[in-house]
């Protein structure tokens, strides 16, 4: 769909295969087909779609508040094989939280005259909730289904939803 895109962030194996280095657990797998099926509506209907990819530095300062994760081109910050990003298909690495900063994520949303958003991924409480806040603070119309977000926290999942809704203004979708 023109002006709608389909943001992915960070469903990476070091997150969402249970041998990687920040495994957020269960509900990081059980998003997985939703996202698949979100993935396969917007391949269908020709709306962007944008993988944002945790790709750090060997040294990256991020590494004194979590063990050490989503290497670039490592195992761990490849996207995960149920997820295969197609040719034409935009994978951003990024080093911080938001897939805004230091990447040419905002240019790419307004190449492609983007007006709608939906984000699903991991982590809803961390990078999630940073993108979506970089989507409200440039007036994108941002949805975030429940069903294709997770966290390693659940009290803390719950009250990203709840910020993101209120703070944010994003649609959040049950």
């Amino acid at each position: 769909m023109p002006g709608q895109a389909l943001i992915i962030v960070d469903m990476l194996n070091d997150f969402v295969d249970p041998a990687g280095a920040l495994y957020c657990g269960p509900s990081a797998r059980k998003i997985i087909g939703f996202i698949q099926a979100r993935l396969a509506d917007c391949r269908r209907s020709d709306c962007v779609v944008i993988y944002l990819q945790d790709a750090h530095d060997e040294d990256d300062a991020e590494f004194k508040k979590f063990p050490k994760h989503c290497l670039a081109h490592s195992w761990g910050s490849r996207i995960i094989p149920e997820l295969e990003p197609e040719p034409h298909e935009k994978v951003i690495p990024k080093k911080r939280y938001s897939g805004f900063y230091g990447t040419d994520l905002a240019a790419t949303l307004v190449a492609a005259a983007v007006s709608e958003v939906e984000v699903v991924g991991v982590c809803t409480s961390i990078c999630v909730m940073d993108t979506v806040g970089g989507l409200a603070n440039r007036d994108y119309k941002v949805r975030v289904p429940v069903a294709g977000v997770a966290d390693f926290d659940a009290r803390m999942h719950t009250f990203s939803l709840q910020r993101m809704k209120q703070i944010y203004g994003a649609d959040i979708v049950t």
